[in-house]
């Protein structure tokens, strides 16, 4: 699963802020959403396929940890397109600031 397409929800961006603190037992983490328990265990479905999160089980509670490996090659290979954004607006500003200072 292409760790893009996992974080596309805001459900799962959701799951993956609230793991930033470390392991959480799955009802936890469904406590705070408004849909059913089975429904945040379908995202966090995804985000395991994904292996941006691992599952362990302690009897009969599942306890999700987030794994970094994955949103760190996303972020090595946003960071290009980050300095090339960032340049442009800085060029903006000056652009902008040229022409509120000869108006």
């Amino acid at each position: 699963m292409d760790v893009f397409a996992a974080l596309a929800s805001p459900v799962r961006r959701e799951l993956t802020a609230l793991l930033l603190d470390g392991p959480r037992p799955v009802n936890d983490l469904a406590a705070h959403f408004t849909m059913s328990r089975p429904s945040v265990s379908e995202h966090l479905k995804v985000l395991r396929d994904a292996g941006l999160v691992t599952e362990q089980r302690h009897g009969r509670q599942r306890i999700y940890r987030l794994e970094p490996a994955p949103l760190r090659e996303l972020s090595e290979w946003l960071t290009p397109y980050e300095r090339f954004w960032r340049e442009k607006l800085a060029s903006l500003r000056e652009l902008l600031d040229e022409e509120d200072g000869t108006a």
